[in-house]
């Protein structure tokens, strides 16, 4: 496996931490993205310590920049906003979104409608030449930061219109599951697996458990 130096942008929220803990435990050079600096350090040294390995903070701007493959971990809500700021940063690099529309009421989970069909696909139309892929959308949090080991029984979903960004991703998700995430087709999936995260959070309410996705049928 090539090995990347990966911003993860809302890397001090649990989905980001976990991810960011998984791939310095692969060994790839991270650095985790916050509008605040002193807090995306704080963080930054907490996961090292977990892992074992060096692990920087800076904020949004400076972790991209600093980064070939982005990582966008952050809530819908200010998500336009925020990849617009970082336009220049995004612009022709690897940039995953694992963002997840979603709104929650007295009902649970549902699905918020996104103009632009996802967010990842929005991240697109926003920079235009970035190479977006969805990923890791449906990886528990919990999961990806107490459990040891690879996470066998899940699989990770790739969906982008960039056939290499879709390798590289593919890859990375090796640093989760053990094994090659699973291209599912292009960018506009997306707005399909998004929503998903909102099925996996009702079932894992109803039946107390950490769910996840693994697909049969392949070799």
């Amino acid at each position: 496996m090539a090995m990347h130096t990966i911003a993860v942008i809302g890397g001090t929220g649990p989905q980001g931490r976990g991810l960011a803990y998984r791939f310095a435990l692969s060994g790839h050079e991270v650095i985790i993205g916050s509008r605040d600096a002193g807090r995306a350090s704080d963080k930054a040294t907490e996961i090292a310590e977990k892992a074992g390995v060096i692990v920087s903070g800076a904020d949004n701007a400076a972790a991209a920049a600093a980064a070939d493959v982005v990582m966008l971990a952050v809530p819908f809500d200010g998500h336009a906003a925020l990849v617009v700021s970082l336009a220049a940063e995004l612009d022709t690099k690897i940039v995953i979104s694992c963002v997840n529309p979603l709104g929650f009421d007295a009902k649970g989970p549902y699905a918020i409608r996104v103009g632009a069909g996802s967010a990842a696909e929005e991240a697109q139309q926003l920079v235009p030449g970035a190479r977006v892929v969805g990923a890791f959308h449906h990886v528990s949090a919990l999961n990806l930061w107490k459990h040891e080991g690879p996470l066998e029984h899940e699989d990770v979903l790739v969906c982008g219109d960039d056939e290499d960004a879709n390798t590289v991703v593919a890859e990375l998700a090796a640093t989760v599951t053990g094994r090659g995430g699973i291209i599912a087709g292009g960018l506009r999936l997306a707005r399909e697996l998004e929503p998903w995260t909102g099925v996996l959070i009702s079932i894992n309410k109803r039946h107390k458990v950490r769910s996840g996705i693994r697909i049969s049928g392949l070799s």
